[in-house]
């Protein structure tokens, strides 16, 4: 990649970073904070689904603006209003004004996720895509990962400090962004008829990566069952600190981020994109359900790391196939790729967190189950589409 390509790269990975890191942040602090507000599990649920549901609305319109309007500005605009909702969420009292924190916070990650990987998208090459794409997946994996372990030890101070920090960390960020960001706008934009986020979702179907989407949503759907109730599960069966679970949820992720840093592009050469979902989806699908059976401290870790390498693994694929899919639409297919997996993160945080009140185990067991699914669904799609292709050229030759 050439020098200026790079920086660019670097900024986008750091606003990633610190959307991801920000949210990463809150997890150990979560049941302690909550239990000021006399919350359980569901409302715990409630408010990791509220963050997905103002995603889910606005993801697609902004990633679609910003085909037509450019990259910068919404990121900036993103970043901002993410950083307020973290100190909102600080200074609350009761539990309404936490959703609405949650909500902006959902709004800011809209104008930022999907944004920095059409940015991405458009910087690249198709060769050099799967590298981008990687780059940033790193970075959300380093954020989510050393997020928790900054929160843990941020709560010793009192448990709003962590949120805090995070809300004008990202604010400076905007201001970082806004003067050394470039602001790139897409030279081939094909303009599409405006449409209702309904439309675009049906529309969504007729796609050619259609399948990925539906990837993206059950995969999120899955995942979100463990990061949305293991701090509680870690806090109520083994009576583990902020500080123990924040080390739980770092080690998984530094492997994530050194594979995605070092090897991914390898491993996507060697094996491609979509033995790499599948063989994670599987791998993930059967942590999850271990993890409901282990014991003891070392064993905890080594399952819960393996599920989050595996997960660290799935994003940057799916990314990468549907933006190599997308043309010149980046922003429209980053912003559907960021619906469909705020509509997982959506509906996976309430069932998990409703399921959790029921019975600690069920979340996993659940889980695993609709991760098992799109595993099945992946291979069999595969499959058919390799035996269609054959069939396809042996009547060419």
């Amino acid at each position: 990649m050439e020098r200026r390509q790079s920086i660019i790269l670097y900024i986008l990975m750091f606003n990633m970073f610190i959307t991801m890191g920000g949210l990463g942040i809150i997890v150990p602090v979560m049941p302690a904070y909550l239990e000021k507000f006399q919350a359980g599990g569901q409302i715990y649920g409630f408010l990791i689904a509220t963050f997905s549901f103002a995603q889910f609305i606005f993801s697609p319109i902004i990633g679609n603006y910003s085909d037509r309007l450019g990259r910068k500005i919404f990121i900036v605009i993103g970043l901002v209003i993410y950083g307020s909702g973290q100190i909102l969420f600080g200074l609350a009292h009761e539990i309404w004004i936490l959703f609405v924190a949650r909500f902006l916070n959902g709004l800011g990650a809209a104008f930022v996720m999907p944004t920095i990987l059409a940015y991405v998208g458009d910087i690249t090459t198709v060769e050099q895509r799967g590298k981008g794409m990687s780059l940033i997946g790193a970075s959300i994996s380093f954020g989510f990962t050393i997020g928790p372990a900054i929160g843990g030890l941020l709560s010793s101070v009192n448990l709003t400090f962590p949120f805090f920090c995070a809300g004008v960390i990202s604010i400076l960020s905007a201001l970082l962004s806004f003067t050394l960001l470039p602001d790139i706008k897409t030279a081939s934009f094909v303009q599409r008829r405006r449409e209702s986020l309904v439309k675009q979702m049906f529309s969504s179907t007729k796609l050619t990566y259609f399948i990925y989407l539906i990837v993206v949503f059950t995969f999120s759907f899955g995942i979100a069952n463990y990061q949305a109730t293991l701090s509680l599960y870690l806090n109520d069966k083994f009576q583990y600190t902020p500080l123990v679970m924040s080390l739980i949820f770092t080690v998984g992720g530094l492997a994530g981020v050194i594979l995605q840093l070092f090897f991914i592009e390898k491993l996507f050469s060697y094996f491609g994109e979509i033995k790499m979902i599948i063989v994670n989806l599987f791998i993930a699908s059967v942590t999850l359900l271990l993890l409901i059976y282990v014991s003891g401290y070392f064993l905890i870790v080594l399952v819960a790391a393996l599920n989050t390498i595996a997960a660290t693994l799935i994003r940057p694929a799916v990314n990468t196939v549907i933006s190599k899919m997308a043309g010149s639409e980046q922003g429209f297919a980053a912003g559907l790729n960021n619906a469909y997996m705020s509509l997982g993160n959506l509906f996976g945080p309430i069932c998990a967190g409703t399921l959790y009140d029921w019975h600690m185990d069920s979340p996993y067991i659940f889980g695993t189950c609709v991760l098992m699914a799109c595993c099945i669904l992946v291979f069999t799609w595969s499959v058919k589409n390799n035996k269609r292709t054959y069939l396809e050229s042996s009547k060419i030759s």
